[in-house]
């Protein structure tokens, strides 16, 4: 894993205490897009499942990712595909 990945394992771990969380580096699919970076750790897929996200509408638990993840945000993370369901 990555620093970065190894850091919002931890972030969602302790926001959530998920009961299944994968969370996938996919910057190399990015390569010369934007906010890309030749270190790469600026694009990652979250597959989240957690009890906080019941009754939940799907742009709700997106932004409880999101705010979960601000200082991922703000140190380069640039794009995050979030699959976060219930469960």
């Amino acid at each position: 894993m990555t620093r970065r990945q190894d850091r919002i394992v931890r972030a969602l771990t302790q926001a959530f205490a998920p009961l299944e969380l994968q969370v996938e580096d996919d910057s190399h699919r990015h390569h010369g897009h934007a906010g890309a970076r030749p270190g790469g750790e600026t694009h990652y897929s979250v597959r989240i499942v957690a009890e906080a996200f019941t009754g939940k509408s799907a742009v709700a638990r997106h932004r409880l990712v999101n705010e979960a993840l601000a200082d991922e945000f703000k140190s380069g993370l640039h794009a995050l595909a979030i699959d976060a369901r219930s469960p």
